[in-house]
C-alpha cells in the first residue's frame, strides 16, 4: 500500500524554521500500531494521519502521533494539516474557512486564512477551557532539573503551575530571557520528579524586552528531547495567562516566540476572551509552509 505524505514546517511563514510535521493523507487503512512505526520512522515531533471523519461536523479526523505515543491533542499538527487541507482543497474554497477537524479530545474548530503571495494562516480554538492541575515541584528541584539557579524561577509574582488546554504542561516562568539558552535538562532527575505524572512536559518561559514571551518546551516522555513549536503548550499558558489576568472583559493577546535556541525559529500566536471573570476560550494561531511530499510504502 502507498500513502500519499506531506512535510510542512508550521509556525513560520520560511521554510527550514518551525516545526516540521509530517502528514499522511487517507490513513484509514492503517492501525494504531502502524500508525505507532511509522511516526518513528519519520521521528519528527508528530505526526498526523488523515482519516475519515467520525462525526457529521468534522471535515476529517486527525490521530497525532510522536514518536512515542498517539496525543488527544497538538497545536502545530492542528494548525499544519488545517493549511494542508485548505491548500490541496478538501477544505471548501475561500479566503476565510472555517471547519472542524476530529482529534483524540473531541471536536477541535479551525479557521484558514489566505492571501496573495502568503502561505496560509489556521487559527485553532482548544476544545478544553484552561485547567489545573496537581502542585508543580519546588523550586529547587526544579532548579537543578533545569540547570539553573534558583533565583532564575519566577516572574511578576508567577510561579510554576501546571494547566492543560487539552494536554497538560509543567508551566515555569523565569525572570529574564537570556537564562532560557542556559538550560540543560537532567533527565535523571526529569524521570525520577516528574514521569508518569499529570504534566510531565516542561514549558518554560520569560518576558522579552520588547513585550513578547520567549519558550523552551521539553517531552521527554513524547521521546522529544525539545521541540521548537509547540501550540498546546502555547495554550496552556494563554490560557494560564488569561485566567490570572485581573482584566474581567474583553480579548488578551500573546506572540510567543520558541525555537531560537535550535535554529528553529517559530512564532505562535496566542488569544483568549474573557467575560465576567471567565476564560471563555484560547486560540493559537500561525503560519505553515509546505516542503516535501512523497509517497510511503507500508507492508
Amino acid at each position: 500500500m502507498q500513502l500519499r505524505y506531506h512535510i510542512l514546517d508550521v509556525f513560520t511563514d520560511q521554510a527550514f524554521s518551525g516545526n516540521p510535521l509530517a502528514v499522511v493523507m487517507d490513513a484509514d487503512g492503517l492501525n494504531q500500531g502502524q500508525m505507532q512505526k511509522i511516526a518513528r520512522e519519520f521521528n519528527l515531533s508528530e505526526t498526523v494521519f488523515v482519516q475519515s471523519p467520525q462525526s457529521e461536523t468534522a471535515l476529517v479526523r486527525a490521530r497525532i502521533f510522536t514518536p512515542g505515543r498517539e496525543v488527544p491533542f497538538a497545536g502545530h499538527p492542528t494548525v499544519g494539516t488545517a493549511c494542508l487541507l485548505s491548500e490541496l482543497g478538501i477544505a471548501a474554497p475561500g479566503e476565510d474557512q472555517r471547519f472542524v477537524l476530529d482529534e483524540g479530545i473531541g471536536p477541535v474548530p479551525v479557521r484558514v486564512r489566505r492571501a496573495e503571495g502568503r502561505p496560509p494562516y489556521a487559527e485553532l480554538t482548544t476544545a478544553q477551557l484552561p485547567e489545573y492541575g496537581p502542585d508543580a515541584p519546588d523550586d529547587a528541584t526544579l532548579a537543578r532539573m533545569l540547570g539553573i539557579e534558583i533565583d532564575d524561577i519566577g516572574s511578576e509574582g508567577e510561579r510554576p503551575r501546571t494547566v492543560s488546554c487539552g494536554l497538560p504542561f509543567l508551566l515555569v516562568p523565569l525572570r529574564a530571557p537570556e537564562v532560557l539558552a542556559g538550560i540543560v535538562v537532567d533527565q535523571g532527575l526529569w524521570r525520577a520528579v516528574l514521569a508518569g505524572h499529570w504534566a510531565q512536559e516542561l514549558y518554560v518561559y520569560a518576558r522579552g524586552y520588547e513585550g513578547e514571551l520567549r519558550t523552551r518546551m521539553f517531552a521527554p516522555a513524547m521521546g522529544i528531547l525539545e521541540d521548537p513549536a509547540t501550540g498546546s503548550a502555547a495554550a496552556a499558558l494563554g490560557g494560564a495567562l488569561a485566567s490570572e489576568s485581573p482584566i474581567v472583559e474583553g480579548r488578551l493577546q500573546w506572540v510567543v516566540h520558541q525555537g531560537l535556541e535550535m535554529g528553529r525559529p517559530s512564532q505562535l500566536h496566542v488569544s483568549a476572551e474573557r467575560a465576567g471573570s471567565a476564560v471563555l476560550c484560547v486560540r493559537v494561531g500561525g503560519y505553515a509552509v509546505r516542503v516535501a511530499e512523497g509517497l510511503l510504502s507500508t507492508p
